[in-house]
Order: structure tokens, then C-alpha cells, then sequence
């Protein structure tokens, strides 16, 4: 399935979720959309154990592989910090741009019918952080 949204007379690329968690409505307002194989990359990017490096590698081409399956151009990233850098590489690879979403924090004070008060933060997407200059990373296998 190739991913794209149509606005006005031009089809503009939508950036495919790559992350544990479903997108919120302001990153689907912004053009994120899920996979369909959401529940294998829920899988991938799940650690029970220490992972090898082989491993990490691994995966990281298995999510790239669902991204490049749904033709994307752009995806969303998330997750471990040590499969991030692997997953951005088989991203660019593939001639996928990864993006990271950029949230900001918002607390809230509820008052509870008891007197307590309760502190509530959410995260509200503000925008998308592009790995800018992809030529630093080398191939891993060199």
C-alpha cells in the first residue's frame, strides 16, 4: 500500500508511525498514519532481554522493511535509544526521511472532590525534528 494524502490538486507524502505508541490527534492532523503491520513493529521495537548488536541490527531492517512495504517516504521514530541511530540508517537507506516527533509538556492542576489536587501532564506534539545530514552515518557492515 503506497501512503500518501491528497490536498487540493497535489498528493503530498504522510510520514508513516514507526513508534510503540498510536499517534495523537495533532500528529494525524500533521500527516501521521499508522501501518498496518502496527502490532509487528510494536514487536520489533520491544526489548525483553539485553539485546546483541546483531539483534538490534536486525530489527532495525525488519521496521525499515515495513516502512519501505507501505512505500513511505517519511516515518515517525521512537523507542530505545540504542536502535534508533541502526533504524535511522536502514531508514535513509531506503530513501526514507526519519523524523522525530518534538512534544511539549503541559501540566495541569485538577482539583479532586476530596480537597487533593492532582497534577496531570500531557504531551502535545508541537512539531517534527528531521535528522538533517544523514552522510555522517558509515555502512555497519563496512
Amino acid at each position: 500500500m503506497e501512503i500518501h494524502r491528497v490536498y487540493g490538486d497535489g498528493e503530498v507524502p504522510v510520514i508513516l508511525n514507526l513508534t510503540q505508541h498510536a499517534a495523537s490527534p495533532e500528529q494525524v492532523e500533521a500527516g501521521v498514519v499508522e501501518p498496518e503491520e502496527k502490532a509487528r513493529v510494536q514487536k520489533l521495537l520491544t526489548f525483553a532481554s539485553l539485546p546483541s548488536l546483531a539483534e538490534i541490527h536486525e530489527r532495525a531492517e525488519a521496521i525499515a522493511d515495513v516502512a519501505s512495504r507501505h512505500g513511505a517516504t517519511r516515518a515517525m521514530v521512537g523507542g530505545a535509544p540504542y536502535l534508533m541511530a541502526p533504524l535511522e540508517w536502514a531508514l535513509i537507506k531506503r530513501n526514507i526521511l526519519p523524523l522525530y516527533s518534538f512534544t511539549e509538556r503541559v501540566s495541569e492542576e485538577q482539583v479532586q472532590p476530596d480537597g487533593t489536587t492532582r497534577k496531570v501532564s500531557t504531551f502535545r506534539h508541537v512539531g517534527f525534528i528531521r535528522v538533517e545530514n544523514p552522510d555522517w552515518i558509515g555502512d555497519p557492515e563496512e
